[in-house]
């Protein structure tokens, strides 16, 4: 197997081709390496077998070169990994609404896998999960069939750090930590990512790594839920908390910057901190900081609406009855995605109230709201700001011109402190 990486002869699979699996999938075929994609999608399948990408970080440019040698294909057929050496398994594991995880992918991929599964292979977990999951879900299953860790099959958890739309951090130049059931698991596995990334860092077990991605993420989460609620402190207290942060920043020491927002959004933060609640629960044990921030995370849509409320109120003007535009709904800057954004709380919750609800994003063209209704995305024109009562920012995308957003607006919420000290048309009101 070692050899086979090396000469770069090994076969690589790829199970999940969204935003983990096709950055992956790409890194590797760049590599020299053959690889094969699996997804369920079969839209997703034909259009990357067509060589066009549907993940912005990955440009068709990038994609197509890679397709059109044979180096990179994709398959919804599980038998087309049969000449795989590994798979990386690369599927969501979302929360439930009783904020437990659902591992149904996770297991649907191991049983698939399990099926095409031969002596040598290396099997490798990326999926996000909680601490246990490798040992308790993966090698039980494949010594169902007779293979033993470290002996004639290779298991391994190396978690996925992909940050979508970020422009200086992708897979080759984000360390990647690993983390096997046995030495010679995580050597084939360290052997495996250091064709395509720059720094492997072996750790000493899978709930070693799968404890890894679960301590990145909530440290985030904690702090940010710091940091709203320091929001919600200097309000109160009549301070502005972006001043607070920014003096605070110049401490070249002993303090790392954290912004508050509307609320937590995305693939990770939100969810990720609630698999390991969730363990410890079964060890009897209350994980009291995740609890806390993910309580104070959650209540800051119902703050923007608030600060929505107050604003209108000062233009004598209730929530019923009025136009409001929100800016942005993806869950952070620059991306397509709007899993657990907050903007569709925010959403949700003015509507309730009777407020006549439209939003702008480039990044979303429409979008399924509570309760299945559809709501497109509208121009952004000069007179939809200035037939609004309220303009709310949510996300701060960089295509948005916030001085011509001043300009044209009455009343701007900015929970992303966008407009800064622009002077304008509108009257701000701070997150």
């Amino acid at each position: 197997m070692l050899e086979r990486l090396s000469t770069r002869s090994a076969v690589i699979g790829v199970v999940g081709l969204g935003y983990v699996g096709l950055p992956l999938a790409v890194e590797f075929a760049e590599q020299g390496f053959r690889v094969i994609g699996l997804d369920v999608t079969r839209a997703k399948v034909d259009q990357l077998n067509r060589g066009e990408s549907y993940i912005p970080d990955i440009p068709t440019e990038r994609l197509q070169p890679l397709v059109a040698s044979g180096k990179l294909s994709a398959t919804t057929d599980i038998q087309d990994l049969r000449i795989a050496d590994t798979v990386s398994i690369c599927v969501p594991t979302p929360l439930r609404k009783t904020k437990d995880p659902d591992m149904s992918y996770v297991i649907q991929s191991v049983d698939a896998v399990a099926q095409i599964c031969h002596d040598g292979m290396l099997v490798v977990l990326e999926s996000t999960t909680y601490p246990g999951t490798t040992e308790e879900i993966v090698v039980p299953k494949l010594a169902s069939l007779g293979f033993t860790a470290g002996e004639n099959v290779f298991i391994a958890f190396s978690p996925e750090r992909i940050d979508p739309g970020n422009p200086h951090y992708g897979v080759r130049n984000t360390p990647k930590v690993v983390g096997g059931v046995t030495a010679a698991c995580t050597e084939v596995a360290a052997a495996l990512y250091g064709t395509a990334v720059e720094t492997v860092v072996p750790v000493s077990t899978p709930t070693a790594a799968e404890m890894v991605k679960l301590l990145e993420n909530t440290f985030r989460a904690v702090n940010i839920g710091l940091v709203n609620e320091m929001a919600l402190m200097c309000d109160k207290l009549g301070v502005d908390v972006w001043e607070v942060i920014r003096a605070a920043a110049s401490k070249p020491f002993g303090f790392m910057p954290f912004y508050p927002g509307p609320g937590l959004g995305g693939h990770c933060i939100p969810v990720d901190p609630h698999y390991l609640s969730w363990k410890l629960k079964t060890l009897n044990y209350n994980a009291r900081f995740i609890e806390l921030a993910s309580e104070i995370n959650t209540n800051m849509p119902l703050y923007v609406v608030e600060k929505v409320v107050e604003g209108l109120n000062d233009d004598s003007r209730s929530v019923r009855g009025a136009r409001i535009v929100v800016l942005g709904i993806a869950y952070k800057r620059d991306v397509d995605d709007v899993r657990e954004s907050p903007a569709l709380d925010v959403i949700s919750l003015l509507e309730k109230r009777g407020g006549h609800v439209s939003y702008h994003d480039p990044y979303i063209p429409s979008v399924r709201l509570e309760g299945e209704t559809m709501m497109q995305s509208v121009p952004l024109t000069d007179e939809l700001l200035e037939s609004a009562d309220c303009v709310v920012i949510v996300t701060d995308h960089s295509a948005f011109d916030w001085q011509h957003i001043a300009d044209h607006s009455k009343l701007i919420v900015d929970t992303r402190n966008a407009i800064h000290s622009r002077t304008g048309r509108a009257r701000v009101v701070p997150l």
